[in-house]
């Protein structure tokens, strides 16, 4: 008898398909012989079936095919209605995301997956990658964190730098100038320059080969997406923004260079897998903004083309982290991808800054929903409170501060159903807010039940534990 397939829906763009397919991976293992369905964008998932894990991919259209068969698991990854409603059509063993019934009420179902929800506007100190929250409401955590990828390769002899020259959001991209002057700082440095980018970037791509006074091969709007894969690899570096292409680049083994800039988290969307390197504005609104609340864009002014070719010299000659760490790069921070010590997505900071309070609190508040959600055991969260504690007091007192006043609100609504005061979500202070803002979506999850209640008491008391 065929075994019952496993279905996901990633309705997103082509930078979160691709984030998926460790996603695919991890289930293919852990559920071996049991079909994966797709449930994708057909613009985007067509030219990379090639490039993707082994998986039945289905158009949209083909929905009413989906609601035909029986499954062992829908994930939902998707943030759109049609997905949620298709999530609460078709039956299953289980289901983990938004889930929509047909009297309209939705769900998000799995712990990772509600946490996910509450970063909107609120992830600052969160240090998940979207590649293993997709994953760990559905797959045992010792998989993930036992992944190995391959470094990415270093072409001895290569002097072509792709440059990948648009984003999504304007404020997420160098401009044409940028760029240009980019092209001739590389060509100074034997680097020849390939510009990449979609139809939309087609009119960006003339304007800086016209500007550049070096050559460039300007590739703009000419490739698919298969097709950029396969040229990836003539590349000794790829220089990009936080686009999808990004994430395609680093799943085909090209080294990355990523100028994260604007209202992007590379902790949660950087270049997934070791080996791949991060440059980030040192500023605190660069620590994790969701929309540039500055006059002007702060994040885009250290990058400087002088300072980006002489990094990307280095790193397409095959330096390592050691070496990079010397550079001087004022303004800006450099990090390597990897994993850290807990088996989770890392960026390891190349200078050597001692850990700043947000590094500090990130680090707490990873430990803490990690053991909330089974990862791993409370002390893990207490040790990382004592740094905190130790080398930014200001910030673990904050959090002290507001405990009561939690504990008060949640204690009102045991009794009530709803919190003292209504401001009490949008009033906690940033350094609570991780806790919440995932006891909010919770609570909303849950109808405010009663139960839901007593369950945000319990986390409150394992938080105080940490902090003791």
């Amino acid at each position: 008898m065929a075994k019952k397939p496993i279905l996901i829906l990633q309705m997103q763009r082509m930078g979160d398909l691709v984030l998926s397919f460790p996603l695919m991976l991890w289930l293919a293992r852990r559920h071996p012989g049991h079909p994966i369905f797709v449930a994708a964008e057909q613009i985007f998932y067509e030219p990379l079936m090639r490039l993707s894990p082994a998986a039945t991919y289905f158009p949209w259209s083909g929905a009413a095919h989906l609601e035909r068969h029986d499954y062992e698991l829908v994930l939902n990854l998707s943030i759109q209605e049609k997905a949620a409603v298709l999530a609460g059509k078709v039956r299953a063993e289980a289901k983990l995301g938004p889930v929509q019934a047909g009297d309209g009420t939705r769900y998000v179902h799995g712990d990772w997956q509600l946490y996910r929800t509450s970063l909107v506007r609120n992830n600052l100190y969160n240090r998940f990658h979207w590649g293993e929250l997709n994953g760990l409401d559905a797959v045992p955590f010792a998989n993930i964190a036992a992944t190995r990828f391959s470094l990415p390769r270093t072409l001895p002899g290569s002097n072509k730098v792709g440059l990948f020259l648009g984003a999504s959001d304007a404020a997420k991209r160098p401009t044409a100038a940028f760029w240009a002057k980019l092209v001739d700082e590389l060509h100074g440095r034997g680097l020849r320059s390939v510009l990449f980018g979609g139809p939309a970037e087609k009119a960006l791509g003339a304007e800086v080969a016209g500007l550049a006074k070096g050559p460039a091969l300007n590739l703009c709007g000419t490739l698919g997406l298969d097709e950029f894969g396969a040229v990836g690899q003539t590349l000794g570096l790829f220089i990009t923004p936080d686009t999808g292409p990004m994430h395609l680049a680093a799943w085909t083994g090209l080294k990355c260079l990523n100028l994260s800039m604007g209202n992007v988290n590379p902790w949660e969307t950087g270049p997934f897998g070791p080996g791949h390197y991060v440059l980030r504005a040192d500023l605190p609104c660069a620590k994790g903004c969701w929309h540039c609340t500055q006059d002007s864009l702060l994040c885009h002014e250290p990058f400087k083309p002088a300072r980006v070719a002489g990094l990307a010299k280095r790193l397409a000659s095959g330096a390592d982290g050691s070496r990079l760490a010397r550079l001087e790069l004022p303004g800006l921070t450099l990090f390597e991808t990897g994993r850290s010590e807990l088996g989770l997505y890392h960026l390891k900071r190349l200078d050597a800054a001692a850990p700043d309070a947000e590094r500090l609190a990130s680090r707490f508040w990873q430990a803490v929903f990690g053991g909330l959600f089974g990862l791993w055991e409370d002390r893990k969260a207490a040790e990382a409170w004592s740094a905190l504690a130790r080398h930014a007091p200001e910030e673990a007192e904050r959090l002290l501060a507001h405990i009561p006043e939690m504990g008060r609100q949640f204690k009102h609504g045991l009794r009530s159903g709803a919190v003292l005061d209504r401001s009490f979500w949008a009033d906690s202070p940033a350094m609570a807010r991780p806790f919440t803002g995932f006891a909010n979506m919770y609570l909303e999850n849950q109808d405010y039940s009663r139960q839901a209640w007593a369950h945000v008491l319990t986390l409150l008391e394992r938080l105080v534990g940490a902090c003791g």
